[in-house]
């Protein structure tokens, strides 16, 4: 295992090392956003706001952003304009000899470069931001997501705990950024690690905090989100309108991108008409016979999972039916964090509850049953889709949460079936993977 860490950043060293000749010849000025989770809607969100190369804005073309890029790896391609990774040994050949070529005559054009950088593994976050030194950095998140990877450092005495780890790792961004760190003023961990940083010198950006304070009102529906919020700056009160289900914690990041436009001094663009969010990231769509169906099944870590609960619990709709999936890549403390999913969903007073993998099996139905809530529990997506259609009525709002081949129930349930390209997981390998469990 150590050995296959080591490897996995020498790797990236060497990506590094040519990736960073288009680096330098570029010189944009970053702008990182970095979290346990919601890294994908917030790069939508600046994108949305401060414009892209389809929609005027102050900032018109002069942003690049680096969809399907947050690793070491994938960043290091995105600068010498390369995609596609997969699992495929030719696709990785071509790459171990294009990102040298490419490193020598691409460059981008932009002035700004606005980049995901995530902390799922030890010593990445730092890999990157090392390298990157954004000026502005976007904190929005921290939770205990990807914790088996931190569990060693742990055992060999290095932190005290896991959220001592993956907190340690995050905080590798605001001590390389050079003007700006934004983060959610409301997470103690976050908070105490800015604190701790500013205390000892080890960045010289200012850091503002923002909270849901400037929340005053939240609406949500199965096809509409609205917010009222105070101005970060003018204290002039500002409505966002998303035509999707958005959840409460998306205000805090509204607030975050006003904080980020007030600093460049840009002229945004608060219209979220066009936001496009990645596959399985609060997607609705109509469903067989009347059906309402929220997708969110593009990955479940606690912190998400928590805030898209309580997104399902302000809908006003009737027959609230929950589909949820095993939360992966906890490690030791995957009993106590299905534990803690279970109490978030009593808190909903769902309908019905289908719970598919055997964490949420073992650890979550025991709980929801005491209860007194009505769960079904398998193993089997297609148990689940047997499940359903015998017991659906057409009246329900169905969520979707988790990764649990959940993709596969929702296209199964669509009322128009060509809008299975909407949902996550369409590249071919996961295909395979569903082909294999006979999910076709």
């Amino acid at each position: 295992m150590k050995f296959k860490k080591k490897f996995y950043f020498i790797v990236a060293s060497y990506f590094r090392f040519f990736a960073n000749f288009a680096f330098r010849r570029w010189h944009p000025r970053v702008i990182a956003i970095t979290g346990s989770v919601g890294k994908t809607t917030m790069l939508n969100l600046v994108e949305c706001t401060l414009g892209d190369k389809a929609h005027y804005s102050h900032l018109g073309n002069k942003a690049h952003y680096s969809h399907d890029a947050n690793s070491a790896y994938g960043i290091a391609f995105d600068l010498v304009n390369l995609r596609g990774v997969t699992g495929s040994k030719l696709r990785w050949f071509y790459l171990f000899l294009a990102v040298p070529l490419k490193s020598l005559f691409y460059k981008h054009q932009e002035e700004f470069y606005v980049v995901e950088i995530d902390g799922e593994r030890p010593h990445e976050a730092e890999f990157l931001a090392s390298w990157l030194k954004p000026e502005v950095t976007l904190w929005i998140s921290l939770g205990l997501s990807h914790a088996v990877q931190f569990e060693q450092q742990v055992k060999d005495g290095l932190f005290s705990s896991l959220d001592k780890a993956i907190t340690h790792e995050f905080a590798m961004l605001p001590q390389y950024t050079q003007k700006l760190v934004i983060i959610d003023g409301e997470v103690d961990l976050m908070n105490r690690a800015l604190d701790s940083i500013k205390q000892k010198n080890l960045t010289k950006a200012t850091v503002i905090k923002c909270s849901k304070d400037a929340v005053k009102t939240y609406k949500v529906e199965p096809n509409h989100t609205s917010f009222l919020l105070q101005g970060t700056a003018d204290s002039v009160s500002h409505e966002y309108e998303f035509n999707r289900p958005m959840t409460k914690d998306i205000a805090i990041q509204l607030t975050m991108l006003e904080t980020l436009v007030n600093y460049l001094k840009v002229k945004p663009r608060y219209d979220f008409s066009n936001l496009k969010l990645a596959p399985g990231r609060n997607s609705y769509f109509d469903g067989k016979n009347g059906l309402k169906i929220i997708d969110s099944s593009y990955n479940a870590h606690l912190i998400s999972v928590k805030s898209i609960l309580e997104m399902y619990k302000a809908m006003h709709v009737p027959h609230k039916w929950l589909v949820i999936g095993d939360i992966v890549d906890q490690g030791s403390i995957e009993g106590q964090e299905h534990a803690k999913l279970a109490d978030e969903i009593i808190k909903v007073k769902p309908e019905q509850v289908i719970l598919i993998g055997r964490r949420t099996k073992k650890y979550t139905a025991p709980i929801l049953k005491e209860a007194g809530l009505n769960i079904y529990t398998t193993l089997d997506p297609r148990e689940a889709l047997k499940f359903l259609e015998q017991n659906l009525t057409g009246q329900e709002t169905l969520l979707f949460k988790g990764s649990q081949y959940l993709e596969w129930l929702i296209e199964k349930l669509l009322k128009n079936p060509e809008e299975a390209k909407y949902l996550p997981r369409r590249e071919k390998a996961a295909i395979k993977r569903r082909q294999k469990r006979g999910l076709n």
